[in-house]
């Protein structure tokens, strides 16, 4: 090795980036059960084979929370194989390493434990797959951590305010800060940002002099409103920025004209999903970092199945399809067939120049049957197949894009409250759970708009009835004083027999009392209680008033009792108030008694209103990178300035 050659190992970082590696992904399948540990079996032999530095992963180490015996068993197997050795590590930590593996019991870098021998330290975030859950807040890397065969750092348990303190490391006149922050929920994270809950901190010494490298795993397309994370979230004096979650490849560094920063997508090393995105060619990444310079180095998986993805569209084919034909479903069947056989033979093609290659492909035949076409049986279609390719249950897709429907008037559009996705947009859960919290937020200022307007009518009401009351308690004084009036004139003028009258009444007041059950019975003793008002009875007299009937108008002197109570007859305003009263009295109570409830009791049942309950950043400057670079390096450029706080 040359004197040039050596000196530069000496100064420059060697990082093997990866993401989303899965490991158990489909572990119980026959044929791609072993997916996942063969490519991560080969993504530790690059690192061995390039004599690499540290190995950093981007999160999703395991594609489930509770890993099986089988996954555990095997990660463990192959970090002891390859990670651990003889073969000294050449940079050093200068951060305080309580505070960047704090939630570890374990509190410091495994390769400086003295029970250890580590030959290349893993650096790794949490992923959603494998994120901490439970009581004890543990994930899969916490059990990987604790057997000291990994490095579990950028964790955050606080909802309310995230604080990013970096790893610092050196080598030679290298310093690299390392910033890493796993997964939260994008929503989460989109309002802790927007509120400026998340603060990067910065080393007090030579701010300039550090590579600031940043970790991050969350959803970097647009899939909603807040379902995201915008890069000009994040602050301007990162120099590149490693993202995870997204499995689509896209390891070449792209710069972000407006925070100029680098970003780089590594993608997942396996395919999870039959989406165009995972056909593209997986890659990982060899960084080199010198100084505040940078190389990305892609190096191909030679170890992932291959896949093969297509679309059809039925109706963009008139002259061989057609739906009144009665044999267009043996048709399509037919051209699917061919299709599927030209796929086989591009994958078999890709094959022949890597043997490292599965022998069976994956293979993903979309066909939209829009437009009257019916779809054929996929699993009898599958059948041929069983045998050829490592997917034989889902082999054709069939989809129909949303076809707009004429609008009617007469029905009611939900659409106004729910708003529909595109056409052939698939529905996504989060944006389900979202329109419809959003449509019971409209229909409860709905309900409670209703509820004030209704309460407002019911207070008019109230009130109305409070006056009436008023002026009947009024008329009630008037009558009791017009009666003792007419008794004691008829004491003093001595017209008639006091007795005869007062029998006659007694007799035509029993008769009337007869038919109206308990209620007549307080009208009874009322009226012999006024027969004798010219005796002098005053408490019974008004004892006997407040469980009258309401009084509406004062008799003349020479008309009788019993005439009285057939003048009677309450206008129209008194009528609705009554009725509105025996609307509101109470279901269990006598219907014999309804008309002779008092007006006291009358305010006690109605309704009662109840009120609502409420409920450092740095200038912007371009950054280059005057390293060695590949034909496709985006770093061709020397660093024309730096930073400045």
């Amino acid at each position: 090795m040359s004197t040039a050659s050596s000196h530069d190992d000496e100064d420059t970082f060697k990082i093997l980036i990866a993401t989303d590696i899965h490991l158990g992904y489909l572990e119980k399948d026959p044929v791609r059960g072993n997916d996942t540990f063969v490519t991560f079996k080969e993504i530790l032999e690059h690192a061995q084979k390039n004599e690499v530095d540290f190995i950093l992963l981007g999160g999703d180490l395991f594609h489930d929370n509770k890993p099986s015996r089988k996954t555990i068993h095997s990660c463990l197997e192959l970090l002891r194989k390859y990670c651990m050795g003889d073969r000294p590590v050449q940079f050093e930590i200068l951060s305080d390493q309580a505070v960047n593996f704090h939630y570890s019991k374990f509190p410091w870098v495994n390769y400086q434990d003295e029970n250890l021998n580590i030959s290349i330290p893993v650096f790794s975030i949490h992923g959603n797959h494998d994120d901490p859950t439970g009581a004890d807040a543990l994930c899969a890397l916490d059990i990987l951590s604790c057997a000291g065969l990994l490095n579990h750092f950028g964790r955050s348990a606080s909802v309310e305010k995230i604080d990013i303190s970096p790893i610092l490391l050196r080598k030679g006149r290298t310093k690299i800060a390392l910033y890493g922050l796993g997964a939260i929920p994008d929503e989460r994270l989109y309002r802790m940002f927007v509120n400026k809950q998340v603060t990067m901190l910065r080393p007090k010494e030579d701010e300039d002099g550090w590579f600031n490298l940043f970790v991050i795993h969350q959803n970097r397309s647009k899939h909603g409103a807040t379902n995201y994370i915008p890069e000009q979230f994040l602050d301007d004096f990162i120099n590149l920025v490693v993202w995870g979650h997204e499995h689509e490849c896209k390891i070449a560094p792209f710069q972000n004209e407006q925070q100029r920063f680098y970003v780089s997508q590594p993608g997942s090393s396996v395919v999870t999903s039959l989406s165009p995105g995972e056909a593209v060619k997986k890659h990982i990444g060899l960084l080199h970092v010198k100084g505040k310079k940078m190389k990305m180095q892609k190096i191909a998986l030679e170890t992932v199945r291959t896949f093969q993805i297509e679309d059809i569209v039925l109706a963009d084919h008139p002259d061989l399809f057609n739906p009144d034909n009665p044999n267009v479903t043996q048709a399509i069947q037919a051209f699917c067939m061919e299709k599927v056989e030209m796929m086989l033979d591009n994958a078999e093609r890709e094959r022949l120049g890597n043997p490292r290659q599965p022998e069976r492909p994956l293979i993903r035949l979309r066909v939209d049957y829009a437009g009257g076409f019916e779809p054929f049986s996929v699993h009898r279609f599958s059948q041929k197949y069983i045998h050829r390719v490592a997917n034989p249950k889902d082999i054709i897709h069939f989809f129909r894009r949303r076809e707009q429907k004429e609008k009617n008037d007469i029905d009611l559009n939900f659409g106004k409250l729910v708003s529909r996705p595109a056409e052939g947009i698939t529905l996504r859960v989060e944006d389900l759970v979202k329109q419809y919290f959003q449509t019971a937020e409209k229909v409860r200022k709905f309900r409670e708009s209703r509820k004030k307007n209704t309460e407002e009518e019911d207070k008019e009401v109230r009130e109305a009835m409070t006056r009436a009351r008023a002026h009947r308690s009024e008329d009630a004084v008037l009558v009791a004083a017009s009666s003792d009036e007419d008794s004691m004139d008829m004491d003093m003028m001595g017209t008639g027999d006091p007795s005869e009258g007062l029998s006659a009444t007694l007799s035509r007041g029993r008769s009337r009392a007869r038919g109206r059950a308990r209620g007549a019975r307080g009208q009874n003793s009322t009226a012999r209680g006024s027969s004798r008002r010219g005796r002098g009875s005053t408490s019974q007299e008004s004892t006997s008033s407040s469980r009258t009937y309401k009084p509406v108008s004062v008799p003349a002197k020479n008309m009788s009792i019993i005439d009285a109570f057939k003048s009677q007859k309450p206008n129209a305003s008194l009528r609705s108030s009554q009725s509105y009263s025996e609307d509101i009295v109470d279901i269990d109570s006598d219907p014999e008694d309804t008309s002779f409830v008092p007006s006291s009791k009358v305010n006690q049942r109605l309704p009662t209103t109840s009120s609502l309950s409420k409920r450092g950043s740095q200038s912007q400057t371009s950054r280059g990178v005057d390293f060695e670079s590949d034909e496709d390096d985006p770093f061709m450029s020397p660093a024309t300035s730096r930073r400045t706080k």
